[in-house]
């Protein structure tokens, strides 16, 4: 038989619940999930806290533990739409997409909560299922019930991106900034699909950076299984061909360490530098490298009092524009007779430095990398061109540059 709590442990329950909105609210997930977990000790069972319980957890990164609060709210309340909503989004962060897809269509079937937001998630979780023209429909509701949707807007413009259709897709990133997207980032993405903005010298860090987190798990798999990317082979095997060893040298935006394996029989010590904390979690598990730096390499080469006589960058600059601050900075860790090898797509137009392209990356012309050599004071040892990886089943052209520091280099 159940007891009714007391008038004053009702009471107490609802400052708990009220401290924990708050702490929500200002981002204090921690503190709102022991907020509503001492309201439920003196209230137990009660919906709304529980709700709000999961939303805390989510807000963790905690789907798994969110979910089996979302299945007691469900005991309870079998049609409730929040407890749907939130259970979509657990299963979103599991990657249990199709199931993600089904209880978004549960929250939109009931028709209780404002229909822009599920939306939104509903096109992601399309995205994420690798149906991008369902996606934009989800979109284009999303934006019909609520035009003020920047996310909707932005996500809608990369699909449309993606499809080749840029005047849109700028359309689309254009009304993401007017509604107080990221402005850096907007002006890349309308950088990359009109002549409207100057082209930025570099991809936003924060973007790089969560880009790379959120694609750690799949990283591997992904690039080389389905893009057939071989940059890293292929860096690797010329750098081989010049016969010789080295003492220390220097990954830099290393990744998951898929360089490692074919450089570790080259150098006796081998370093690495990522701006992704998740990727270099995955280089670690490798026990290929000595020491593992989370950094932005530019910084990092201009802050290290190490030196190498050999540095090397796979497939980094793509995501970097202008590379004289990278050689500049390169100036002081690279030893004299040092090799600094690295790979780049090929930019369309010779005359040109470097290229923002649709697909976000950037590309280089050989009269633009060869210029920053001699610039640097570093000699072109040898340039090769091969493709990098498959994009939409086309080859991309890159070339990939090995240059020396001459023994005799202040």
């Amino acid at each position: 038989m159940s007891t009714t709590p007391a008038p004053e442990a009702f009471e107490q329950a609802r400052q708990r619940f009220f401290e924990g909105l708050e702490a929500f609210k200002a981002g204090r997930f921690a503190d709102a999930e022991q907020a509503y977990l001492a309201s439920l000790a003196l209230v137990p069972g009660r919906v709304s806290t529980l709700i709000n319980l999961a939303a805390a957890q989510l807000g963790l990164g905690r789907p798994q533990d969110a979910l089996v609060v979302i299945e007691q709210i469900l005991a309870i309340e079998p049609e409730n739409a929040e407890a749907w909503f939130h259970k979509a989004n657990a299963l979103g962060q599991l990657n249990r997409h199709p199931e993600a897809l089904a209880s978004h269509e549960k929250v939109l079937q009931l028709g209780t909560l404002p229909p822009g937001e599920t939306w939104l998630r509903h096109g992601q979780t399309l995205q994420a299922l690798g149906r991008p023209a369902q996606a934009l429909d989800s979109y284009d509701r999303a934006l019909a019930a609520d035009p003020g949707i920047a996310q909707a807007w932005t996500n809608r413009g990369s699909i449309l991106r993606d499809m080749k259709r840029g005047e849109e897709a700028a359309a689309a990133f254009r009304q993401a900034l007017a509604l107080g997207a990221d402005p850096e980032l907007h002006r890349y993405y309308l950088a990359s699909v009109s002549g409207e903005h100057a082209t930025p010298t570099t991809a936003p860090g924060h973007y790089v950076e969560t880009l790379f987190d959120d694609y750690a798990h799949d990283f591997d798999a992904h690039l080389v299984g389905q893009l057939g990317y071989q940059a890293h082979r292929t860096l690797a095997t010329h750098l081989a061909e010049l016969g010789r060893g080295f003492r220390s040298a220097l990954d830099l935006g290393c990744g998951t360490g898929l360089c490692a394996p074919y450089l570790k029989p080259l150098a006796d010590k081998l370093v690495g530098v990522d701006l992704s904390r998740q990727m270099l979690q995955k280089a670690d598990a490798l026990g290929l490298y000595e020491r593992l730096v989370h950094a932005d390499i530019t910084a990092y080469l201009a802050q290290t009092d190490e030196r190498h006589d050999l540095v090397t960058a796979a497939d980094v600059f793509i995501y970097v524009g202008d590379l004289a601050p990278v050689f500049a900075a390169l100036h002081r860790v690279l030893e004299p007779g040092g090799i600094f090898c690295f790979s780049a797509e090929t930019a369309a137009d010779e005359n040109a430095a470097f290229e923002l392209l649709p697909s976000l990356r950037y590309a280089h012309s050989e009269r633009y990398l060869r210029g920053l050599a001699a610039d640097h004071g570093l000699d072109v040892v040898r340039l090769v061109h091969a493709p990098i990886r498959d994009d939409q089943r086309e080859s991309i052209a890159g070339m990939f540059v090995y240059l020396r520091r001459p023994e005799n280099a202040r």
